[in-house]
């Protein structure tokens, strides 16, 4: 509802809906989370009786549990407040305050209430011992804090702010609460620990001893005399990987854009190939090309005597795997913002009489500002949080992600050193982010507008040609030798010993037997197969949408704390997967949220690890849609979510395919943020796959690596399939004519 159309009676349906759904759940719904599940139904006998299965008004009146009184009195004003006859404004002034204050008391009581009574020592001083307890939040609860949350932005809209837009304030809620739960909470959670010594004391000088030490910061290195600290390490590969990266992805962009070039399809597929593979899959191709005893070395020490090496241990090798990881995330956000450049300017520059290398280079290259710029910022911080590569590759080359998990997984577990360079990690990533911001600056990039596009892409000029297809035809050959080795290891019986062909590893995780009942699945992989399908399947839409409404937001609309916000949207990709996993560990195994052990906790983490990128894209495809067609939807009368959806989103296509994308393959091949949270019901392909390289089984973790493969190929199809392609005016056709 806009602000235009919000007099009157209708100031009040939607507060009032909100006010009476947060009430009907207050006094029908179990308060507190059900063993059971909802579905069960066992709850409806003791909803008044049962402690355990009771309404949250049943808890206040029956059992005890005072501290919910000001909630759900919260919820009666907001209800008065809605049905009273008052202006606009005092409504709104009126609603936000109690609502406000509901969100508030919620928060409070659930965060300072636990299995134990008080939850800190503070608490227990100011007010004495508490007999009463409270388990996690439930059905009811959860019901009744979005109310809560609705309410207070539809207060917002009301008292004007957000042009008056419920929707607008809704969305900023909605994303800005989510961001809090289910990002900054945990990683909180965890980094409090670098300031808290063993036995829980907070003690501030603790960080500064835990980070100021010869391992992080030496610089032995530079002097030939010994090795560089981890710290520089891992910034030195993160500006090699995201200038690497930006590079690559641009070049296979432009090719696949702007050229005629014959196999533009099969260099798709080729450049998204490393997003859809399990992280050590790559590390471990290269081993068997590049390791001491892979094929190159026993090639040269067999033609010409050069003895084995382990080159491909250290900086190069994970930076060589780095580029083959994340070159594709590069790819799938630049090709939006080379597709969205406007033949029009280039054209207009060439009846200027200039060429084709000085129109690409003063037009086309700076008004793709923003999407290398984005490229390079999600590539420096996926170098940062990577884990599988330098833990494969990296031999003596330490970076903190892997000083990180060998401080939670070691023989001495020791979370405050971890948390302590998870903190170092953010530095880092909050340097490059204002970084990113300074380079693309205050300027306008929009080449997208309402007026007609009658233009054609100008060709790349020769040189540019010549000069991405020396970057990126190569790179796409060693990827196919890398992907025929991986898919032949799994066609042996043991790699490097006896290469016998065989399909046994493929029967043994994927068998079915026919039966009297039927079909049974009874291959080794099939459990965590489907599981990991039906999880992602859940997370890359979720991942999708509330990345490209947080980019929507970020880039069209002006509000305080935007800045704060977007910085949030990239916390969890900031932090290595292995803290991330600890961290909802931390905050996700004891009151007021418990979900550790439920395929819930799976998805969430997948939504919010992923998000940034579908952000990331979302905002460079949308800093090139000029703001004249969303004020021409608002002047025809369109509200904002119409037109978002019928005039935005149309054009984000490239983004979306992207996004969901990214949001899919990357809950299938996630390894280190889920390691600690998956469980024998929730099982997923990657760490079953870990289990079994674990356990010396190559040739059946490579056949599973496979089948994934080809699963999330058929995957990527059918989602450009589904959404379909952008079409801007003669631009469609003219690639469809294969012409550059």
């Amino acid at each position: 509802m806009s602000g235009r159309d919000a007099r009157g009676p209708k100031d009040q349906r939607a507060p009032l809906a909100w006010s009476l759904a947060g009430l009907l759940a207050a006094v029908l719904l179990p308060w507190y989370a059900l063993q059971e599940g909802l579905v069960s139904g066992v709850w409806l006998s003791g909803l008044w009786s049962s402690e355990d299965y009771a309404s949250g008004l049943a808890q206040f009146v029956s059992h005890g549990k005072w501290w919910l009184a000001p909630v759900l009195a919260a919820l009666v004003a907001c209800t008065v407040v809605c049905l009273a006859p008052l202006p606009r404004e005092r409504r709104g002034t009126l609603l936000l305050i109690v609502s406000g204050a509901g969100v508030v008391l919620f928060a409070a009581g659930s965060l300072s209430i636990g299995l134990r009574g008080w939850t800190a020592g503070w608490l227990v001083d100011l007010f004495g011992e508490l007999d009463a307890r409270q388990v996690g939040v439930g059905a009811g609860g959860t019901l009744v804090l979005i109310a809560l949350l609705a309410l207070f932005a539809i207060a917002l809209a009301l008292r004007g702010a957000f042009g008056g837009d419920a929707f607008i304030a809704g969305a900023v809620t909605t994303v800005a609460a989510s961001i809090v739960l289910f990002t900054a909470w945990p990683i909180l959670r965890i980094l409090v620990q670098a300031f808290q010594d063993g036995d829980g004391v907070f003690t501030s000088a603790l960080l500064v001893e835990r980070l100021a030490t010869e391992k992080i910061w030496s610089l032995r290195c530079l002097a030939g005399g010994g090795r560089c600290g981890v710290a520089w390490n891992t910034l030195f590969l993160a500006l090699a990987c995201g200038a690497g990266t930006t590079a690559l992805g641009l070049a296979f962009a432009l090719i696949v854009t702007r050229t005629g070039f014959a196999w533009k399809r099969t260099l798709r597929v080729l450049t998204v190939l490393p997003i859809i593979t399990p992280p050590f899959v790559i590390g471990l191709a290269l081993i068997l090309v590049f390791g001491r005893s892979g094929l190159v070395n026993q090639l040269l020490e067999w033609s010409m005597g050069v003895p084995p090496t382990r080159w491909i241990y250290g900086f190069q090798g994970v930076f060589l795997a780095q580029l083959f990881a994340f070159t594709p995330v590069a790819f799938l956000v630049l090709i939006g913002v080379v597709e969205g450049v406007s033949p029009t300017l280039e054209e207009a520059s060439q009846t200027l009489r200039a060429d084709r290398w000085a129109t690409f280079a003063t037009v086309s290259l700076p008004l793709m500002r923003p999407g290398l710029a984005n490229a390079f910022l999600v590539g420096f911080i996926e170098s940062i949080a990577d884990f599988g590569n330098p833990i494969v590759l990296g031999g003596d080359y330490g970076v903190l992600s892997t000083e990180i998990y060998f401080a939670v997984v070691g023989a001495q577990l020791d979370y405050g050193r971890a948390a302590s360079l998870a903190l170092l990690l953010l530095v880092f990533a909050l340097s490059a982010f204002f970084l990113q911001r300074w380079v693309v600056g205050t300027r306008s990039y929009a080449t997208i507008s309402g007026k007609g596009d009658s233009g054609l892409p100008t060709p790349l000029p020769d040189r540019a040609r010549r000069l991405a297809q020396w970057i990126a035809l190569p790179w796409a050959a060693l990827t196919v030798l890398l992907y025929g080795f991986a898919f032949m290891g799994g066609l042996v019986k043991v790699w490097g010993r006896d290469y016998t062909p065989t399909l046994d590893h493929y029967a043994k995780a994927f068998a079915i037997e026919r039966t009297a009942d039927g079909l049974i699945w009874s291959g080794a992989a099939w459990n965590s197969f489907w599981t990991t399908v039906q999880l992602a399947a859940i997370a890359a839409p979720l991942t999708a949408a509330l990345g490209l409404i947080a980019a929507w937001l970020l880039v069209r609309q002006r509000f305080a704390g935007r800045t704060a916000l977007e910085f949030a949207t990239m916390l969890s990709f900031a932090v290595p997967g292995t803290v991330i996993g600890v961290a909802y560990v931390f905050a996700f195994n004891v009151p007021p949220i418990e979900i550790t052990g439920t395929a819930l906790i799976i998805v969430l983490c997948f939504v919010f690890r992923n998000m940034p990128v579908g952000v990331r894209a979302g905002m460079a495809a949308m800093s090139q849609i000029d703001r004249s067609l969303d004020e021409a939807s608002l002047t025809l009368r369109g509200h904002s979510l119409a037109t978002l959806v019928h005039v935005v989103l149309p054009l984000l296509r490239p983004a979306i395919v992207g996004s969901l994308i990214y949001g899919f393959v990357r809950a299938v091949t996630t390894v280190s943020a889920v390691v600690f949270l998956v469980t024998a019901e929730y099982e997923l392909a990657t760490t079953y796959i870990i289990l079994r390289v674990i356990n010396g089984d190559y040739g059946l973790a490579i056949a599973y690596s496979c089948a994934l493969i080809v699963l999330m190929l058929l995957a990527i199809l059918l989602i450009q399939a589904v959404v379909g392609e952008r079409r801007l005016g003669r631009r469609a056709a003219q690639m469809q004519g294969g012409r550059a």
